[in-house]
């Protein structure tokens, strides 16, 4: 029986162009989608947009059109941007599908039915820019965001309740009982160290605007937009529909995982877990939290034109080139600092030195020397066992990483793996080999370079998603040979591979002129509207 999972991204606040940050997300749990995959796994991967809330509605009336106008735009160019990833996900949800609104509007009757909401006022201080309330402590004496450095909102109004600090004990218990639901645990310590400084009760609805959710009870009160957004993971499951069967796969019975980012952490932490345990409903879920991607060091923002859209890199190098990037580097616990000058040399030292040349060198050899058809032919050569040695141990490695979602240290395994691989090259030199007529030894040899690029390109295919079928193709591999759950290792008995025809990875050859032409690039995409 296959075990099931269920991995989502956060969904992406619908007030403007995704860039390179969203798109490190959605790239992660796509890549931890294929792997689980390949490793025969019933899958689930959804994405969507979060279209709600008052700075949707704002941005909309600045352009004289609707809201749902304005949200519809971006969802169909968050819709292409994913294509172009090659982001395979099952679902792409929208807090507007009527499904979604359903959903959330039942399960906040639910909450107020069971007395958790009320009916109160609130007064204090709002960002409009992130959807949240805060405290005067963290906005201090001038009134600014912490987390967007926008002036925030006074608010005063009518609103609705949760009691989030009836449930402070027993989150606080739940935490210390599933010590890796908050992962990296440095995040963990900030989330109990927050609960423990005191929850108070959460505002969960707003009637001064009215672009959202109405309440069925009362609809002058529209839903807090996080309430709204987080019960996405369930209704995106139909937890409330006629037809449960995903929420009793994904949900009841797989294991399910939420990507979020260091700045939306407290409400996936706090706030969700809690709602479920208003509503008596099983949480089921980890958090992986990573951090941000900067530019130079600095978060990204329009106005300083430091904002990095993926298409700017995926024009240039291709797909591949950028997925692998992106995980390669990508922030378990720390931010990232994203560079053009860091991202070609990432290019030009991975994937065009080192993979991309072992694998035209190895298919050019085998052809040249063996017109393609390479036996796997015994030696006693203490490289070539070294390297087998190697690639076991990587594959052992790399599931543990991956198990663990460290893509980065998944991706570095397999690195190693390719600069072992290159090294037995100049090890055993097969041109000597092949001078003096020791051709046992020099099939030997080409074998295990086949092998090996055959091992890696599986362990790739999360992630090279238009080069490892290029690389199957030629090294005519039938399906059980790019299996990852039942990999074998150099017992395959005969290659019949043949030269690539394209240039996997084609070398950037003027690093500086490039970085300069990225930069130019950078100025006109950050000026295009969706």
């Amino acid at each position: 029986m296959k075990k099931n999972f269920y991995i989502t991204t956060p969904i992406y606040y619908a007030s403007g162009r995704l860039h390179i940050g969203s798109a490190s997300s959605t790239c992660f749990c796509d890549s931890i989608k294929r792997y689980k995959k390949q490793m025969g796994y019933d899958t689930r991967f959804m994405t969507g947009l979060d279209e709600h809330g008052q700075k949707v509605e704002k941005k909309a009336e600045a352009k004289g059109i609707t809201p749902q106008e304005f949200v519809d735009n971006l969802a169909v160019n968050a819709k292409e941007l994913w294509r172009k990833l090659g982001c395979d996900y099952d679902y792409f949800i929208r807090t507007t599908d009527e499904s979604h609104v359903r959903q959330v509007q039942k399960a906040f009757e639910k909450m107020l039915e069971k007395g958790d909401i009320y009916l109160g006022e609130y007064d204090g201080n709002y960002c409009v820019s992130c959807e949240t309330y805060l405290t005067q402590s963290e906005v201090g004496e001038n009134g600014i965001c912490p987390s967007c450095g926008q002036k925030v909102s006074k608010v005063k109004e009518k609103s609705y309740f949760f009691r989030l600090s009836k449930y402070q004990d027993r989150l606080l218990k739940f935490i210390e009982d599933n010590p890796l639901f908050i992962q990296p645990e440095g995040k963990k310590k900030e989330v109990v160290a927050f609960i423990k400084g005191g929850l108070e009760d959460l505002s969960v609805s707003r009637c001064t605007f009215s672009w959202g959710i109405p309440i069925l009870s009362n609809p002058k009160h529209v839903i807090y937009v996080w309430l709204d957004a987080l019960f996405n993971y369930l209704s995106g499951l139909n937890v409330y529909g006629e037809d449960k069967s995903l929420y009793e796969k994904y949900w009841l019975n797989g294991e399910c995982i939420h990507v979020v980012a260091k700045d939306i952490l407290r409400f996936h932490a706090i706030f969700w877990p809690v709602f479920l345990m208003s509503l008596d409903l099983p949480v089921n879920f980890k958090l992986i939290c990573h951090s941000w991607v900067l530019m130079y060091g600095e978060k990204m923002s329009k106005s300083k034109g430091n904002v990095i859209y993926p298409e700017t890199f995926i024009n240039r190098y291709g797909l591949d080139s950028f997925r692998y990037y992106i995980l390669r580097e990508f922030p378990f616990g720390d931010d990232l600092t994203c560079t053009p000058e860091d991202y070609i040399l990432r290019y030009n030292a991975d994937l065009v030195n080192d993979f991309g040349n072992l694998v035209s060198r190895s298919l050019a050899m085998s052809e040249k020397y063996f017109n393609g058809l390479v036996h796997n032919t015994k030696t006693n050569n203490e490289f070539l066992k070294d390297l087998e040695d190697v690639a076991k141990k990587t594959v052992e490695n790399y599931h543990s990483y991956m198990n663990e979602f460290r893509v980065d240290k998944a991706l570095a395994e397999v690195n190693a793996l390719v600069s072992r691989t290159n090294k037995v090259i100049d090890e055993t030199a097969p041109w000597a080999l092949f001078k003096e007529e020791k051709l046992d030894e020099l099939e030997a040899v080409i074998y295990h370079l086949l092998e090996s690029i055959r091992i890696i390109s599986i362990l790739y295919v999360p992630y090279l998603i238009e080069s490892t079928p290029k690389i199957f193709e030629a090294l005519s591999l039938n399906n059980e040979e790019k299996d990852l759950l039942h990999l074998t290792f150099f017992n395959k008995e005969l290659y019949n591979s043949k030269k690539l025809e394209v240039n996997l990875f084609p070398r950037e050859k003027d690093p500086l002129k490039a970085k300069e032409e990225i930069i130019e690039e950078m100025a006109v995409e950050i000026n295009k509207e969706y």
